[in-house]
């Protein structure tokens, strides 16, 4: 099948960050089928030019027999109203340019929502070339906006997106969401069942290196590695960093966060206020490199923000990643949480987002334990990866969608 796949802020493994797409469509190359993937050649990620050169305004590529069309939009920094000029960009090239720069229609297009416009931009193509659309649903669209951005509901943005938002689920020939919960979400939405297959993040497992024991070592390093965002609590981390430097000084607990985002700047100035020891920054990891990173690690740990919108589910690359690593988790989560992976794989600690104290006393347990049930923890998370979230096995339930799409055309 010829399948394209419109992703704003898709990246490569040579990038770090989530390479959903990468790794799905190079599987889906493998078993024969034809695949593009169209992104901004501006890295939402680090807020960078990395693809074009000046003078270009777009670029093929093939990396590891995937197909690339990178556009170029217009940079900006935070999110302030260039941001939105950055998402509208991308959407109006996807719709106009496309069709001139595809060297083929596809069968089936994919829409991925890290944002609804660009989203709309590949249902009107798919209308344009009367082929079907497929709406992934990455975030709820506007609720994220609403119960993590703390946005009013009737503001005018929401107003518009949840219209999008509608819109886009009752064009759909097929749902994907990344969240286990959505789809009692998306029918709520609705005035028709939608079809909606649950098809999370995955682990290509022939990036990591196999499982590795911990050393026995007198510092227990804690890694975090993602984006430093408002919805990942990292505050809260560098109060949990702040209570053990102060309580607990003979653990020699170290933390080790990689990454980029909008607060990394301001976490790094708080830290340097708390006189923070205990803590490093550094910098982003490429995906090719990261899991190497990974095994040098005791455990990890991730924070998510009390929301009701994780009552629908998570869908966290990191956390994946270090289930993938084999090592132990400390994972800081809200009451409406109704999936939790490190809970049920017996894979870490789970404790209140909130609530520092309780984080700091998880790490200190963790750190406490005899070396071999930490491992078994760790072999744990990993056979559950092996077992739910193998790019194979999500590749197997993508496909099933795709060839049931390509029947109800004939």
């Amino acid at each position: 099948m010829k399948i394209c796949i419109v992703n704003h802020y898709a990246i490569t493994p040579k990038q770090a960050g989530g390479t959903r797409h990468h790794t799905f469509a190079k599987e889906l190359v493998k078993r024969g089928h034809k695949v593009t993937i169209v992104a901004s050649s501006f890295e939402h990620y680090t807020r960078k030019e990395v693809h074009l050169r000046a003078g270009e305004t777009y670029k093929y590529e093939n990396i590891e027999g995937v197909d690339y069309i990178w556009l170029r939009t217009p940079g900006y920094q935070g999110n302030t109203i260039f941001r939105l000029f950055n998402m509208l960009s991308f959407s109006y090239k996807v719709r106009f340019y496309l069709p001139k720069l595809c060297s083929y229609v596809p069968e089936v297009i994919i829409g991925s929502s890290p944002h609804p416009f660009s989203s709309l931009a590949a249902e009107r193509l798919a209308a344009f070339w009367g082929v079907p659309f497929v709406f992934e649903v990455r975030d709820l669209w506007p609720q994220t906006l609403v119960d993590l951005g703390n946005l009013s509901p009737h503001h005018p943005l929401v107003i518009l997106l949840s219209l999008i938002e509608k819109y886009l689920y009752l064009r759909a020939d097929h749902v994907i969401t990344l969240l286990p919960g959505a789809a009692d979400y998306i029918n709520q939405k609705t005035s028709r069942k939608v079809p909606v297959s649950w098809i999370p993040n995955g682990i290509d497992l022939s990036m990591v290196p196999p499982p590795k024991p911990p050393v026995n070592s007198e510092k227990f390093s804690l890694v975090y590695a993602g984006s430093h965002g408002l919805a990942n609590q990292l505050s809260i981390l560098l109060e949990v960093a702040r209570i053990l430097q102060e309580q607990q000084p003979k653990t020699q607990i170290f933390f080790r966060l990689f990454g980029d985002g909008p607060e990394k700047p301001l976490l790094k100035k708080r830290a340097r206020e708390f006189g923070l020891t205990n803590l490093v920054f550094e910098d982003p990891v490429p995906k090719e490199e990261l899991y190497k990173k990974l095994q040098e690690a005791d455990g990890f740990i991730a924070i998510l923000k009390d929301s009701p919108l994780y009552k629908w589910g998570i869908s966290m690359n990191k956390l994946l990643d270090y289930m993938a690593a084999a090592r132990p988790i400390v994972l800081g989560v809200g009451a409406s949480l109704v999936y939790n992976p490190v809970e049920e794989a017996r894979a870490g600690f789970t404790v209140p987002s909130n609530d520092a104290k309780a984080i700091a006393q998880a790490v200190v347990r963790l750190a406490q334990m005899p070396v071999k049930e930490r491992w078994e923890m760790g072999l744990r998370a990993r056979r559950y990866i092996e077992k739910h979230y193998r790019i194979e096995y999500l590749v197997d339930k993508l496909e099933e969608v795709m060839v049931s799409l390509r029947g109800s055309e004939t």
